[in-house]
C-alpha cells in the first residue's frame, strides 16, 4: 500500500474508533450515567478520548498529503504533456529530418541518463534510426543498463503516450528483437566499424570464391553495398558529438563519409 493510503486508513480506522468511543459515552449519558473515571470503563473512555484526538490531528494531514501527491502527479503529467509538445514542434521546425543520427559520446564518463534522454527525445521527433557509441565501449558492455534508462525516460518523458515510440535494439548480438517499431537503436563500439568492414571483405571473398564476382569488381559501390548489408542501417545523416574532444574516435569510419558532423 502507498504512503498516502496507508496513512489515510490508519486515520480512518482512528476515527471509526473514535466515533465508536463517543456513542458508548452518548448511550452512557441517555441512561442517566456518567462516563467511569476509574476502572476498564475509564480506560475504554481515554482510549476513545485518545484516538478522537489522534483522528482530528491525522486527518487533515493525510488529506493534504494525498493532496500533495495527487498534486505532484498532476505536475509530472502536464511537464510530460509539454515535453510532448515541445518535442513535436522541434521535428517541425526541423527542414529536413534525419533518417539515421549519430550520437558520439567522447567524454571518459557519459551519463545513461542524458543519452536516454536523446534517444526519446529522437524516437519522438520521428527519426528512425539512432545509433550510440563511445570510445571506450561503456555503453555497450552495458547496454542492458542504457536500456532499462531509456523505458525509464520513455515513461516519465512521453506519459501515456510511450506505446508509440517502441524502440528496437537492433545490436546483433540481441537475439530478442521487437519488429514493426518506430525507432531502430544501435549501441556501438570501436570494434564494430572495423567488424563490418572485415565481415564485408569476407563476404566479397566468398562471392569471388563461388565466381559471382571478380576482384576487379570491387569499388566503392560494390563496398558500400556489402557493408549496407551487413549492417541493417542506412549511412548516418547526422551526428551530433558530446565532449572535450575534436574527433568522431572511430565512430564508423566507412558509413560517415557524406555525414554533416556537428
Amino acid at each position: 500500500m502507498s504512503g498516502a493510503g496507508g496513512l489515510a486508513w490508519r486515520a480512518l480506522h482512528a476515527l471509526l474508533r473514535a466515533l465508536l468511543g463517543l456513542q458508548r459515552a452518548l448511550l452512557a449519558c441517555l441512561r442517566g450515567r456518567r462516563p467511569a473515571t476509574a476502572g476498564p470503563r475509564a480506560w475504554l473512555w481515554r482510549r476513545a478520548a485518545s484516538a478522537a484526538a489522534s483522528c482530528a490531528l491525522l486527518a487533515p494531514a493525510a488529506g493534504a498529503f494525498a493532496f500533495r501527491k495527487a498534486g505532484a502527479a498532476r505536475r509530472r503529467a502536464g511537464g510530460a504533456a509539454q515535453g510532448r509538445q515541445r518535442w513535436r514542434s522541434d521535428g517541425r521546425a526541423l527542414q529536413k529530418l534525419p533518417v539515421h543520427m549519430g550520437l558520439v559520446v567522447t567524454e571518459e564518463e557519459p551519463s545513461y541518463a542524458d543519452m536516454a534522454s536523446l534517444v526519446v527525445w529522437c524516437m519522438a521527433v520521428g527519426i528512425s534510426y539512432v545509433s550510440v557509441y563511445d570510445h571506450n565501449g561503456i555503453f555497450k558492455r552495458n547496454n542492458s543498463r542504457l536500456m532499462d534508462e531509456i523505458l525509464k525516460q520513455q515513461q516519465e518523458l512521453l506519459g501515456l503516450d510511450c506505446s508509440k515510440y517502441t524502440v528496437e535494439f537492433a545490436n546483433q548480438d540481441k537475439a530478442d528483437r521487437v519488429l514493426n517499431c518506430q525507432s531502430a537503436l544501435k549501441v556501438l563500439s570501436p570494434e564494430d566499424g572495423k567488424a563490418d568492414i572485415v565481415k564485408a571483405a569476407q563476404n566479397f571473398c566468398q562471392l569471388v570464391a563461388q565466381q559471382q564476382r571478380t576482384y576487379t569488381d570491387l569499388d566503392v559501390n560494390v563496398l558500400d553495398n556489402l557493408l549496407s548489408s551487413t549492417n541493417g542501417f542506412p549511412d548516418p545523416d547526422l551526428v551530433l558529438k558530446f565532449g572535450p574532444v575534436d574527433s568522431t574516435l572511430g565512430f564508423l569510419p566507412w558509413h560517415i563519409r557524406l555525414t554533416e558532423i556537428m
